[in-house]
């Protein structure tokens, strides 16, 4: 990714700040990510810290800091769709998506104290806080990171971590929101979160049950997702260490990959693939 070098001189201003959101190799594209890593861990943290007793003061600072984060991020949208070759590709990109449903919360705060007071005219909006953990999958879309290149396999293992992450973070944030009010043993995220991983992990002690009609159909989607994101993420793990030693070649007639190295034929369908070998073998 050497695009910050010859061609600096022909380079509009859009394809810089494209560059930039993209980059990993240079001072201001490492300094970039890491920023935006860090505020993203504050953006979920402010969440969770909201969860428990807090003085007043104490949640105009959250308060305050939320919205400061909020505009960075808003700001990282308005230029991801500035500097894309392809805006309308960009703005219905996954990991484009999850960045406005993750600020739409906080934008509420320019609606009016109206708006603001209306709590119940905001409980959607509060369930979309939760989407700000999925905002990490955005550092896990290539090998690449601010401290360096990682493998394939190192990285399939990173976005287990990170699904089952998810997964927990996900469920325990709407069967918050959807339990305190009404269950007196779901009085902060933590009690949340713990009822999600014993729940998920199969214990089930059974301290804390839903209480609410969406509570139960949020923990039916957390074990679904748990049964079914879980092992397919593993899958690619395991594939990628079963075939690390084979050649990812796809056979244009029925499709099969990873034949052996030295291959010239589909062992499925028997189709010419005609393998390119290195020429030092």
């Amino acid at each position: 990714m050497d695009g910050h070098g010859g061609h600096s001189a022909t380079r509009t201003r859009r394809d810089t700040v494209r560059f930039y959101l993209i980059d990993h190799r240079t001072a201001a594209g490492k300094a970039i990510d890491v920023c935006l890593l860090l505020l993203n861990l504050v953006f979920i943290g402010i969440f969770v810290a909201e969860t428990y007793p807090l003085s007043p003061g104490q949640r105009a600072a959250l308060w305050a800091a939320e919205v400061v984060i909020a505009a960075v991020f808003t700001a990282e949208y308005v230029l991801r769709l500035y500097g894309a070759r392809n805006r309308l590709a960009e703005a219905t990109n996954p990991y484009t998506v999850v960045d406005l449903l993750s600020i739409l919360p906080t934008f509420a705060v320019f609606a009016g104290p109206g708006v603001i007071a209306g709590a119940g005219g905001l409980g959607v909006l509060r369930l979309l806080r939760v989407v700000r953990v999925l905002r990490f999958f955005r550092f896990t879309r290539d090998e690449e990171f601010f401290f360096g290149a990682v493998s394939v396999e190192t990285l399939r293992v990173v976005k287990l971590l990170m699904t089952v992450a998810a997964i927990f973070f996900v469920s325990a944030g709407l069967f918050y929101d959807f339990e305190h009010a009404v269950n007196p043993r779901v009085r902060t995220f933590g009690d949340a979160f713990y009822f999600t991983v014993v729940t998920l992990s199969t214990v089930g002690f059974g301290d804390i049950t839903p209480a609410t009609e969406a509570g139960r159909w949020v923990t039916i989607a957390a074990i679904l997702a748990g049964i079914i994101l879980i092992p397919w993420q593993a899958s690619k793990i395991v594939r990628e260490w079963t075939h690390k030693d084979r050649q990812n070649v796809a056979c244009p007639d029925c499709g099969l990959e990873y034949h052996d190295a030295d291959a010239s034929h589909c062992k499925a369908c028997g189709h010419v693939i005609y393998q390119e070998h290195d020429s030092r073998e």
